[in-house]
């Protein structure tokens, strides 16, 4: 069977192989979905819990260590609902272009739509940008003994990927009643995901948002030796981003020796 190398193939192939018609989430229901889905999150105990706390962490941080804990309040935490296209990219992603056992499903299964806003953990997503790398542990331990807390379950994961992406990943499980496509309600249980970076990696991402955008969706054969190669688009992506992470743990441990200093 050919490997669907387009999205538009890809959503050929779901209505042909597994009856999944794309069009009928992508006109109304996905974003009725995700909306209410959205907004129960928001107004859930833990949620209002975790922002009411920020304040708190701040004042906690700066106590112990005479700089700022957050970036800036203004975007923390602020839950953003991840576009159709996006969604169905990642299921393709997962399907087709990871997927080393094509042209049978993968090993955890075909993600379709009876199962896929269960399987695709950031469907809900948000963000905490903290000013310096210790900041990231830190708030992860608070998400996770918040999550402990409201008896939620809570998976931890510090991301370190070849081309210098940094990040901590908090994914918050939880029951959700949803509409049906034609009737009724049901219940899933989806994830919510609290990624934690510093200022220094959410700029580095804004920077290379296009490459890490293009080289999710093509089949890129990277060159050889591209370490070598100051001109290979690799070359600068991925060592600049590790380059920055050590600078910033080389802030961390100045900090660290200030404070032991001022005791």
């Amino acid at each position: 069977m050919r490997k669907p190398n387009t999205l538009d193939m890809y959503i050929s192939w779901l209505k042909r192989k597994h009856h999944v018609d794309v069009n009928i989430w992508e006109d109304s229901y996905y974003n009725q979905v995700t909306e209410k889905v959205k907004k129960d999150f928001e107004n859930s105990a833990f949620w209002k819990q975790l922002v009411g706390n920020l304040p708190t962490y701040e004042v906690e941080y700066q106590k112990d260590n005479k700089y700022p804990f957050f970036y800036s309040f203004d975007e923390q935490g602020k839950l953003k609902i991840k576009d159709f296209k996006n969604f169905l990219e990642k299921t393709w992603r997962k399907n087709v272009l990871d997927n080393n056992s094509w042209p049978e499903e993968p090993s955890n299964g075909w993600i379709l739509s009876d199962n896929w806003l269960s399987r695709i953990d950031d469907v809900i997503r948000t963000l905490f940008t903290v000013k310096y790398l210790d900041g990231v542990k830190i708030m992860t331990e608070k998400i996770h003994a918040l999550c402990a807390e409201h008896t939620m379950s809570c998976d931890v994961s510090f991301e370190a990927k070849e081309e210098g992406y940094y990040a901590a990943h908090v994914n918050v499980r939880r029951d959700f009643e949803i509409p049906r496509i034609k009737f009724g309600t049901e219940e899933v249980n989806m994830s919510i995901e609290i990624q934690v970076t510093t200022q220094v990696q959410e700029v580095i991402r804004k920077l290379l948002h296009t490459y890490y955008e293009k080289k999710r969706t093509m089949e890129r054969k990277v060159p050889e030796n591209w370490q070598w190669n100051t001109k290979c688009e690799e070359f600068s992506v991925n060592y600049l981003g590790h380059i920055l992470h050590y600078v910033e743990g080389l802030i961390v441990e100045i900090k660290d020796k200030e404070r032991e200093r001022d005791k």
